[in-house]
């Protein structure tokens, strides 16, 4: 059963960086202009009431502003995953492992959190022992 969960999991987390990274690329976001423009030009457009109108208006306009945002986003994470990784490398004591981390399944994500979360209540003990 791990094994399904494992295998679903990594799909999923395949399948979300596609879709991520497809949201948020400038070609898609000028198909869905293209699309909500000849949606605005139909003809039914300019028949139908003000506030279906409107509401026509701020469903594009909400509709496009999803793609903004998904490239905002990514634009975003990219440079600060880039940052971190420059301090990681900078600093002779860190550990490499987190360097590209974004790459990195859920799972491996959250293996790596508990060995920092270990690395932290050793430290505490530790000081705990000096102050003692």
């Amino acid at each position: 059963m791990k094994n399904v969960y494992g295998h679903t999991e990594r799909i999923f987390e395949k399948v979300t960086s596609t879709v991520t990274s497809i949201l948020g690329n400038s070609i898609t976001f000028t198909l869905a202009l293209i699309m909500v423009l000849f949606w605005w030009s139909n003809k039914e457009f300019y028949t139908q009431s003000i506030h279906q109108s409107i509401g026509d208006i701020i469903f594009g306009t909400t509709f496009l502003s999803l793609f903004i945002i998904q490239k905002s986003f990514n634009r975003f994470s990219a440079l600060m995953h880039l940052k971190i990784n420059e301090l990681i490398t900078s600093h002779e004591p860190a550990s490499n492992a987190v360097i590209h981390a974004e790459g990195k399944t859920e799972k491996e994500i959250v293996e790596l959190a508990k060995e920092y979360v270990d690395l932290v209540d050793a430290e505490i003990e530790e000081k705990n022992k000096e102050i003692k």
